[in-house]
């Protein structure tokens, strides 16, 4: 399947593997990009631009396709290293950069300088504008639906993706309740160029978290997400737990004197915990509405040939025969 994100990113199948936290690790993105589509590591789960430059050395060893790297910029007093880990990405001969949170258009100069295809997510069509204005190719199009982070603005993808096919000229990709091929025909119906997806991916034999993870994603439904931190306006779609659940009550006992110092043990470094150890109750950890539609744990290889077979039957089959 030939798409303007296929074209730009030089992938055989229009599906993105988005970045994830303590996910996005070298043995994560070299099987998404052996399998079709697009792998991502991500950077700021590595320690240092050192460790992720090693990382990135891993991944050229166990592919020649394309991967990107996340770089997501953050709010904070003590910033990452980013000139090093902008470095280090141009250093490994890396192509593609999915881009998150802030702006990055301090980074944009040196990426493009280096030939390397700038992907931006974003949660709203006014940032995905922005986005196009400082120079990225595409943009991923986060919607409300998504594990992480969704914005403020609560809209759907339904939604969002058609709004952003109006407005947008550069192409982009949905993000955010994305599973199979229905999922990609939907958002390529709506305007996307391909579909990034997150979730779905933690929830592969390749994926380097523990196994309780993986379980407990395919054991949930839609309705075991929560949305945490919205007093605080950084607004995070959350697996509910034990952790999460008392979170959620400091939230409404201390209402609008909520301070992020109230909740950092639910929220601050359970990652490795999680995702590495498997500590399901340790604290809260992204996790998509998408659970509700994952149901095993496949190959990448298996993951992304079903999603591309059940795309080909519904366009040429399915949706042709309704044609009068």
């Amino acid at each position: 399947m030939k798409t303007a994100i296929t074209e730009l990113f030089g992938i055989q199948h229009p599906i993105i593997q988005g970045g994830m936290h303590y996910v996005g690790f070298a043995e994560m993105a070299a099987a998404v990009s052996n399998a079709g589509g697009l792998g991502t590591i991500t950077a700021l789960s590595l320690k240092s631009p050192e460790a992720l430059a090693n990382e990135i050395a891993r991944c050229n060893d166990m592919t020649d396709k394309p991967f990107a790297v996340n770089i997501t910029f953050l709010p904070t007093v003590n910033a990452p290293d980013y000139p090093a880990i902008v470095q280090a990405v141009i250093d490994g001969g890396v192509r593609v950069v999915e881009t998150a949170g802030r702006n990055p258009s301090q980074v944009m100069p040196y990426l493009k300088d280096a030939g390397i295809k700038v992907i931006h997510k974003c949660t709203s069509v006014r940032h995905s504008l922005k986005a196009q204005e400082i120079g990225c190719d595409a943009v991923s199009v986060d919607g409300f639906e998504c594990g992480g982070h969704p914005g403020e603005d609560d809209v759907p993808n339904m939604i969002l993706l058609p709004r952003a096919a109006d407005e947008l000229e550069i192409p982009f990709v949905s993000s955010g309740g994305q599973a199979d091929g229905r999922s990609l025909v939907a958002s390529m119906a709506m305007g996307a160029s391909g579909m990034n997806m997150g979730t779905r991916f933690i929830a592969t034999k390749e994926a380097p978290v523990h196994q309780n993870v993986k379980d407990a994603i395919v054991a949930a439904t839609e309705l075991d997400t929560r949305l945490v931190m919205r007093p605080l306006r950084n607004t995070e779609r959350v697996m509910t737990n034990e952790a999460v659940e008392q979170l959620l009550e400091k939230e409404r006992e201390l209402g609008d004197k909520l301070k992020f110092e109230d909740i950092i043990e639910q929220v601050a470094g359970v990652y490795p915990r999680i995702m590495r150890d498997g500590e399901m109750e340790a604290g809260a950890w992204s996790c998509g509405m998408v659970v509700g539609l994952i149901n095993d744990i496949p190959t990448c290889q298996e993951l992304i040939d079903r999603t591309m077979r059940e795309a080909n039957e519904i366009i040429t089959s399915r949706l042709s025969g309704t044609l009068a």
